[in-house]
């Protein structure tokens, strides 16, 4: 029998545990709190999930502890927290109001049911291209990640309940409706696509380090300051920025051709599916 190791299978079944609690909780949310008060608590709650998501990969393999065990378990995981609550979520913010009428909120059920196969199609794809040992050298994802789409979902259902938006704007909740099912399909595309995705391994700074201790120091001041006054603004503007950069690298790419060097490593895969 292989050794399970307790540290890191241990963080998982935290981020596990609050992904549970999250749609357990939001099931039998009282009706009387307000829907953006329950959106952006679960938002926070899955924030820290994420926190946990990344912090158990990292530290199995900074004590190698990596096992299979554990990596089956951290995929069942992020397909309940990242893949099941986020469309939940969405769907609770839209279904509290006014009714939506029965084809809108068939076509919203539709869009979170693609987010979610196509979250779970992404981790199956990883855990086999994990036994085919084609990810451990690659800079970039192939794929969106499934923790930046449920981040990306949650902050567009969050801010478009939020009080400023809500006074800027004053959208209906068909509009709603429409802009979520656009952006739960969008999501769930971009999950299984060829497209590149940038992560931590690529970060590279050529400074020096006073210099990038203040400038994130700074980041982190003005981060913090608008997560407790503009939660639901901030939120959205960290999520969707990841997005936006890296289309924008994988267009740029598309645009320099396959001849050319330019951002080579966002070139789509075409020979195999790894993440």
């Amino acid at each position: 029998m292989k050794r399970v190791y307790l540290i890191p299978s241990g963080i998982t079944a935290f981020g596990l545990s609050i992904g549970l609690f999250v749609i357990f909780k939001t099931s039998l949310a009282d009706p009387d709190r307000g829907l953006f008060s329950i959106l952006q608590a679960s938002a926070i709650l899955l924030l820290i999930a994420g926190i946990a998501d990344l912090a158990d990969g990292a530290i199995a393999r900074l004590i190698k502890a990596e096992s299979e065990f554990g990596g089956q378990f951290d995929s069942l995981s992020d397909c309940v927290t990242f893949g099941v609550a986020p469309p939940l979520l969405i769907l609770k913010s839209l279904t509290g109001g006014e009714d939506l009428g029965r084809l809108m909120t068939l076509l919203v059920i539709l869009a979170a049911m693609i987010y979610t196969l196509c979250g779970v199609l992404r981790l199956v794809r990883y855990n086999v291209a994990s036994k085919e040992e084609v990810v451990t050298t690659q800079k970039h994802f192939t794929g969106l990640p499934i923790p930046a789409a449920a981040a990306a979902a949650l902050s567009a259902g969050l801010i478009s309940i939020s009080p400023l938006i809500e006074e800027m704007i004053g959208w209906s909740v068909m509009t709603r409706a429409w802009v979520m099912i656009g952006v739960l399909t969008v999501l769930g595309y971009f999950m299984v696509s060829r497209w590149k995705f940038p992560s931590a391994k690529a970060l590279h700074f050529r400074v020096h380090s006073f210099y990038l201790v203040f400038a994130i120091g700074v980041i982190a001041v003005l981060l913090l300051y608008g997560i407790l006054d503009y939660f639901a603004e901030v939120f959205f503007v960290i999520s969707w920025l990841y997005l936006l950069i890296a289309w924008s690298l994988s267009i740029v790419r598309l645009i320099a051709g396959k001849r050319s060097k330019t951002l080579v490593d966002f070139e789509p895969d075409d020979d195999h599916d790894n993440l």
